[in-house]
């Protein structure tokens, strides 16, 4: 969820430009005007902040100084895409300052990896334990994420103002999705592994609005402008597996589309006050032969006379509708969804722009309206309250904070920033090679980048 101005629209939080969930589903990453931050959901009660790239006491010294730029030492704000890679310590970061600049950064050392500067501003950025894949309005760039090479430039891709990608996050077969058209929702699936176009699939009449895939690559969801229809397609074959039906009475603007781990549903936001979570199950004939009804007779009559219908007529008939739903305390607001599982229960998260993370219940049998459980402010009211005391006192710059951010106090002595790998996502934070990621941790078996316990958090130590 990317929203640039949205610090502008009513009810919107004034420090909130977007925010992301990363692969799995453990940590939530908020873009802000003062920089970014990185939430733990891996529990309901408490959200905790695993790191804040620069701190909201740190608007002033950036204004005051008229610091645009941003290097290995001081983060960027006003942050408006922000990607976490699964648990470790890698985040790609770009700023409304220079938004043509891609920064990745080590953000337990306080370290900038490398950044890239790209022909046009970046609209989206996504990426797996293999690749790396940066979305302009034109043009798609695939870097190895191991080095960050750039391995291929798709040139002259559809018109995409929205910067509407999705990667799969299994690295095994690192499928890419993108608009096909800029005035139909067709898809083209690409493999980012052997660089080569997989297949084009007519997912819907108009231009497309979101897209993902499931955890193993090997279900794609999207939806079109309209909204009012979400659809199942499987990969690499295209083959459509399921529809359903958002609703009839209005097109609304589908913000995200999220898969549960075991791809058993898939939720559905948007700018209107109602969650939809599908349920992915193929109805069985057998069960129904075995005991009879007069609601699977009916059925049976409808499905045979479908065959007679007009194609859309027939459509209708195989829609389902939403398995489960929520109704936020919101309307017309920016928000993102995602199903996770929160100490052994289903859970529907929903990070919205006015400020909060919102997580519910799920019942994974019954379904029906989901049940709030939390909801947790992701900013303080200390913040508001600084924003405004800036505006009111913009050359005032106040004295340094007490306690500095997490990444202040395991700086490294800072190096110019260039086009090319700076240092190696490595343990010690130097050179190795020049690789982003260390070759020991591809060398057997899954890629190992859970490092949340080698760091642990310092007092006010400094390197």
């Amino acid at each position: 969820m990317e929203s640039q101005d949205a610090s502008e629209e009513p009810g919107v939080h004034r420090g909130f430009i977007c925010a992301s969930f990363n692969q799995d589903t453990t940590s939530l990453s908020v873009g802000t005007k003062t920089g970014y931050r990185l939430f733990s959901v891996t529990a309901v009660d408490k959200l905790d902040c695993i790191h804040e790239g620069e701190g909201a006491s740190m608007l002033f010294k950036f204004k005051a100084m008229a610091l645009l730029a941003c290097n290995s030492q001081m983060e960027c704000p006003d942050v408006y895409i922000v990607e976490r890679l699964f648990s470790s310590s890698l985040v790609v970061v770009v700023s409304l300052s220079m938004p043509r600049r891609m920064n990745v950064y080590h953000f337990k050392k306080g370290t900038e990896i490398c950044n890239y500067s790209y022909s046009n501003n970046i609209l989206s950025v996504r990426l797996n334990r293999q690749r790396l894949v940066v979305c302009l309005e034109e043009s798609i760039y695939i870097h190895n994420i191991k080095d960050m090479k750039l391995l291929k430039t798709l040139l002259n891709t559809p018109t995409n103002p929205s910067g509407l990608c999705a990667l799969s996050v299994n690295h095994t077969n690192s499928y890419l999705a993108y608009p096909g058209s800029a005035t139909i929702g067709e898809i083209t699936v690409y493999d980012a592994n052997s660089l080569s176009t997989v297949t084009l699939i007519q997912a819907h009449d108009s231009p497309l609005a979101a897209l993902t895939f499931n955890s193993s690559g090997s279900k794609l969801a999207s939806a079109s402008e309209k909204g009012t229809v979400i659809r199942v397609f499987s990969v690499p074959e295209g083959q459509r597996l399921f529809e359903f039906r958002r609703g009839m009475k209005r097109y609304v603007s589908i913000s995200s589309l999220s898969f549960s781990a075991d791809a058993q549903f898939l939720c559905a936001s948007s700018n209107t006050e109602t969650v939809h979570i599908f349920k992915l199950e193929q109805h069985s004939p057998s069960r129904e032969e075995e005991s009879p009804t007069w609601s699977a007779y009916v059925g049976k009559m409808f499905t045979a006379a479908s065959t007679y219908l007009p194609a859309q007529v027939s459509d209708m008939m195989h829609q389902d509708r939403a398995f489960a739903t929520v109704r936020l305390n919101m309307f017309g607001l920016k928000n993102i969804c995602a199903l996770a599982t929160i100490q052994k229960l289903p859970r529907l998260l929903v990070a919205s722009s006015d400020g909060y993370l919102y997580i519910y219940n799920v019942d994974p049998q019954d379904g029906g309206e989901c049940v709030l459980v939390q909801k947790h402010r992701l900013f303080d009211f200390s913040e508001e309250q600084v924003e405004q005391k800036e505006e009111e006192n913009p050359e005032d710059v106040p004295p340094q904070p007490a306690s500095q951010s997490y990444a202040a106090t395991v700086a490294l002595p800072s190096t110019p920033p260039s086009s090319t790998t700076l240092m190696g996502y490595s343990e010690d934070g130097g050179a190795q090679k020049g690789e982003v990621i260390p070759e020991h941790e591809f060398a057997e078996g899954p890629v190992c980048l859970d490092d949340e316990n080698e760091f642990p958090p310092v007092g006010n130590q400094s390197n």
